[in-house]
């Protein structure tokens, strides 16, 4: 029974919106109705408030860092315990991708993920931003770093020992970012995708 808890409320906790909430909280529009239409911390920075930007990206992590980290303070000491763990880390992030509050329309998943991971293991969450922030730099496609840092998660997840259950939730993820960006590959391959900092083309990742 408190599996099945802990996995709602991580789902109920990943529904929240961050987008939607600065959005309305800085007298923006909603995120779902420009740029992307993905409501996630890129697509608000379009608007020109960075505060709003920034505060979604971080209460996107938080609430994916939130959730695994209550999971693994009350998880039982044992291979349940890391099933739980696995579980509520796909539930908060399923909720962000799905959320039960806005028609299952949600975001993309990078804030929160990163949340996740930083939650599993602060090695592996810094590794993982290190190689967004890197591919950021070299080609300043958000999209193309987001790529590049979910396919080398669950690498790094096997590179520092994580158990296997952990290290499957981890590329379940990277597996679900990486479909969520589908228009993003599209964009990237037919040169349209808009640059970090540069003039909107047609879609990029938040």
């Amino acid at each position: 029974m408190s599996l099945l808890i802990f996995v709602v409320c991580a789902y109920v906790l990943g529904s929240v919106s961050f987008a939607v909430l600065m959005s309305k909280a800085f007298g923006l529009a909603d995120p779902r109705t420009y740029g992307s239409g993905n409501p996630g911390a890129t697509n608000v920075l379009r608007s020109g408030q960075k505060a709003a930007a920034v505060l979604t990206l971080l209460g996107d992590a938080a609430k994916g860092w939130l959730a695994v980290f209550l999971a693994i303070k009350f998880a039982p000491h044992n291979g349940d315990g890391l099933l739980m763990v696995a579980l509520v880390s796909l539930a908060v992030f399923l909720g962000h991708l799905f959320p039960v509050f806005m028609k299952f329309q949600g975001g993309k998943g990078v804030a929160t993920a990163l949340g996740v991971l930083l939650a599993l293991s602060g090695w592996m969450g810094l590794a993982v931003l290190a190689t967004w922030l890197l591919v950021a730099a070299v080609f300043r496609y958000s999209s193309l770093s987001a790529l590049v840092a979910a396919i080398a998660a669950p690498v790094y997840a096997m590179l520092l020992h994580l158990p296997p259950e952990l290290v499957l939730a981890t590329a379940v993820m990277s597996m679900l970012l990486i479909w969520r960006h589908k228009k993003n590959i599209q964009n990237l391959m037919s040169g349209k995708e808009s640059k970090i900092g540069g003039k909107k083309k047609e879609t990029q990742s938040a």
